[in-house]
């Protein structure tokens, strides 16, 4: 069986727990993470502001689409 995945955060001292199977990968730096680095936010992700103007983007267009006209509340 090959050795575990362990966890890519580099710090002042390298991180050796195991690497999260399903959630453990950073979509944004690729990189892999144990449970407690596996968050942006808690890794220093380079692409973090990337993260967050796609993340503002897409909720942007969500309440766009769901927004409320005038014409159709006067037919309800």
């Amino acid at each position: 069986m090959p050795a575990k995945k362990r966890c890519e955060f580099q710090a002042e001292s390298r991180c050796n727990q195991a690497v999260l199977r399903l959630v453990g990968k950073c979509p944004h730096c690729r990189l892999e993470f144990c449970g407690d680095h596996r968050m942006p936010e808690h890794h220093q992700c380079q692409n973090l502001e990337n993260c967050r103007q796609q993340a503002f983007e897409k909720n942007k267009a969500k309440l766009e689409s769901e927004r409320t006209v005038a014409s159709k509340m006067a037919m309800a």
